[in-house]
């Protein structure tokens, strides 16, 4: 039974510019607004319906505003409430003290807390369905890499399970379960961590079943300006990518293009031998070269190489700026075992900088029912955001599932981005995390277990700076039509005074942000809060949410692949800050045994499987064929195709993407006229052989032309190793340049190249080459 610690009745709500009369009660965890229930008037009945309410859990608030009146003026006091969800709602009330007393306990059940143990989710008591579950056993770190196929006594395949960090002593941020190269002796990994932020060395992520290559993650390497190295971490980051292909495995091969043919060549057949053109807008394939291994997993022929790539979420400019500090980005001179991509995925303060925006554009949700601001939409960059971190995580499962790669990937930390593009490049390559279990195997996986910082990330805590008095000349104007006006000049009126509101609102958000959170007084009141689990304003940013919107955006565009439905990511988004449940609570794996949150708490998958049909997508088909279209074990995103998640921010398709359908439209229109004015028979080229008889699984035939290239979008530049480019005489000088560019259209990294002629054999032998010289003097070519 809820306490109820405050009620207020005939308290007016407006929300999307409807006014509802209802009564507010306050307990310790909620904010609830009941509005009476109607009578069924029908001859023969008196049946009262059930009140409709809201709920809205404190940690939710994401800002609330109390607007008192002055004692002369006959208008009512009013708080404004936006909540996480995007939820907006204006509460006016009889009288200020009312207001005052509302406003003060909704701040101390917010943001004077001082404990995260005064959290709902250490109140909060499951219903029996949720009791059965036991959510907090469903993720098993090493049954999931036994999934993988790593073993315990096979060392042979390549990995290890190492107990070096058992007791969180090596790495704190890090899981207590780790899988590293089987050659490496946790000597060698103590020596490593020395060289990575955080001692987050590289270590397996993901590991794919067929062609055995590999997904690890990091933290950045302590390179500084000296250009510090590591003998220890180089000799690792070459062992992850040293693993052979597994027993049975023929890479395919790809022989030369026909010159005469053209750039939409490829509309091969299905392997039952039927004609079926390919979707035009799915990606190209490249495949890797055919590669041979001696019986200790030794490459034999010098050339079949595999594009093994580091990626480095970061603009190549803010890694060059770590070096300052001590750390940085690899030197290719030393890790001669791969290439580096830059990508150009913005940090945390900027993502947080976009959300405010799309935030300003829908921010008068409470007083009127007006469609977003499209150009505040557009000038947010939100969904250029998504896409550039949806192009990087297509280009990683490119490497990993059809160049037959492996692939390291790290940012700074190695918990924001790098939790962004490991997960949802496995979300591409493997049909096991799309289905709802695998789903949340994946979050706990490369979300909880590796260390994203929920706590700091979200701010269960809140903050002081959440919540404002507003004293000026639009305190006291009640926001809804009627008392001797027309409601157009009521909301004309509202709309100036909410424009005002929302200038000295941002005015005042831009003077915290220069300001030094952590200077910021508490008042008296408050209770003493934890140093580790007080809400640094500076350190939230939407990382998670932008990580659920991009598997929207493949939810959306390939229905039929996910066996959860879109209400499953929206209802996650919401627990993910409502404290109601102990998943996402704290930063790490650490800290939340420490807390026995496992003990004291319930897991929000509790929540999910108990209400297992609400969330399951009825349209969802399970069956891989590679060679059937729409049942590929590979999906890739069309990145021209993103929409707002209009869902999640509570309005229509029509209100937040009518103008981009409308754009989309036009587009169509445009290529068919250009299509049917260009038209010609279309080529036809059988898939290349295969040295069995069983085509390889890994095969997927794709139409060319128009192909997206993926990492266009999101791509800053490349790092190659300076002896691959000039030869061992000219290496030693090569390595202080930085070969940096942005048009990569000669070097092979998954698919950015539509046609790989530049990436031919010079000497025209046919073999393909993983990388092309490229001058030291002139770089990658702008």
């Amino acid at each position: 039974m809820l306490e109820v610690r405050l009620s207020v009745e005939d308290v007016t709500a407006v929300a999307r510019g409807e006014t509802t009369v209802g009564s507010i009660r306050l307990t310790d965890h909620h904010l609830v607004f009941s509005t009476p229930g109607q009578k069924d008037h029908a001859p023969g009945k008196s049946i009262q319906e059930r009140p409709r309410e809201i709920w809205v859990a404190y940690p939710m608030l994401a800002n609330c505003e109390f607007k008192p009146t002055a004692p002369v003026s006959r208008r009512e006091p009013c708080i404004r409430i936006r909540g996480r969800d995007f939820y907006c709602i204006c509460l006016h009330f009889p009288d200020n003290k009312i207001a005052q007393d509302i406003f003060n306990l909704v701040k101390q059940r917010s943001c004077r807390l001082g404990s995260i143990e005064k959290l709902h989710a250490f109140d909060y008591k499951p219903s029996s369905r949720e009791r059965v579950i036991g959510g907090w056993n469903i993720y098993n770190a090493r049954e999931e890499f036994r999934r993988q196929g790593v073993s315990e006594k096979q060392y042979e395949k390549g990995w290890k399970f190492t107990e070096i960090n058992d007791n969180y002593q090596f790495s704190p941020t890090y899981p207590s379960v780790l899988v590293v190269p089987s050659k490496m002796s946790d000597a060698t990994l103590k020596h490593a961590s020395n060289h990575r932020t955080r001692c987050r060395i590289p270590t397996l992520t993901y590991l794919h079943p067929v062609n055995n290559c590999s997904i690890t993650r990091s933290s950045q390497p302590r390179v500084g300006i000296t250009g510090n190295r590591n003998p220890q971490d180089e000799a690792l980051v070459a062992a992850c990518f040293e693993q052979k292909f597994p027993a049975g495995f023929q890479p395919t091969t790809k022989t030369e293009a026909d010159p005469a043919a053209t750039d939409a060549e490829s509309l091969g057949q299905l392997g039952d031998g039927s004609s079926n053109p390919k979707d035009a807008s799915e990606p190209k394939v490249l495949t890797a070269d055919e590669a041979i291994f001696d019986d200790k997993g030794k490459r034999l022929i010098f050339g079949a190489q595999q594009h093994n790539l580091i990626i480095d979420a970061r603009p190549a400019i803010n890694s060059m700026a770590m070096q300052v500090v001590g750390k940085g980005s690899e030197d290719m001179a030393n890790y001669k075992c791969a290439s580096k991509a830059f990508l150009n995925i913005q940090n945390i303060h900027v993502m947080r900088k976009s959300l405010n925006k799309v935030i300003a554009a829908l921010k008068d949700g409470d007083i009127s029912a007006a469609p977003p601001n499209p150009e505040l939409l557009v000038r947010s960059d939100w969904l250029s955001h998504i896409k550039c971190v949806l192009d990087g995580s297509a280009m990683i499962a490119r490497q990993v599932g059809i160049q037959h790669s492996h692939v390291l990937i790290h940012c700074s930390d190695g918990w924001d981005r790098t939790s962004q593009l490991s997960a949802l490049s496995q979300l591409m390559l493997d049909p096991y995390f799309r289905t709802l279990k695998g789903f949340i195997v994946l979050v706990e996986k490369d979300w909880l277990s590796f260390g994203h910082m929920f706590h700091q990330r979200s701010g269960f805590l809140s903050s002081e700076q959440w919540f404002t008095v507003q004293n000026d000349a639009m305190a006291g104007t009640r926001i809804e039509p009627g008392e001797g006006e027309r409601p157009s000049e009521v909301i004309e009126n509202a709309m100036e005074n909410a424009k005002r509101f929302f200038r000295q609102a941002l005015s005042a958000e831009k003077d915290r942000e220069d300001s030094d959170p952590d200077t910021l007084a508490a008042e008296t009141e408050a209770a003493p809060v934890i140093e580790d689990q007080a809400t640094k304003t500076k350190e939230i940013s939407p990382v998670f949410h932008q990580f659920l919107d991009a598997v929207y955006q493949l939810l959306r565009q390939h229905p039929n692949r996910f066996e959860f439905n879109e209400r499953f990511l929206r209802r996650l988004f919401y627990h993910s800050y409502s404290c109601q449940y102990g998943t996402f609570l704290l930063n790490n794996e650490k800290q939340r045994k420490e807390a026995r949150l496992h003990e004291r708490t319930v897991s929000v998958w509790d929540h999910f499987l108990a209400r297992r049909e609400a969330f399951v997508n009825p349209n969802y088909e399970p069956e891989v064929d590679d060679f059937v279209k729409g049942k590929e074990r590979l999906i890739f995103p069309l990145l021209d195709d993103l929409r707002w998640w209009h869902q999640l921010f509570g309005r229509s398709n029509e209100e937040m993407n009518g103008p981009l359908e409308a754009a989309a439209a036009a587009k169509v229109k445009v290529a068919q006229a250009v299509q049917s004015a260009t038209a010609s028979p279309p080529t036809f080229q059988s898939p290349p052989e295969s040295s069995s008889e069983t085509p390889s699984p890994m095969f997927v035939q794709h139409n060319s032309f128009n192909a997206p290239t993926f990492g266009s979008t999101v791509l800053a530049g490349v790092e190659v190793n300076p002896t691959a480019l000039f030869g061992s005489d000219e290496a030693n000088s090569a390595a202080s340049v930085n070969t940096i560019g942005k048009n990569l259209s000669s070097i092979s990294l998954g698919g950015l190249n539509d046609t790989r002629k530049s990436a031919r054999s010079p000497h025209g032998n046919g073999v393909d080459q993983e990388m092309t010289p490229v001058s030291a003097t002139k770089g990658v070519a702008p």
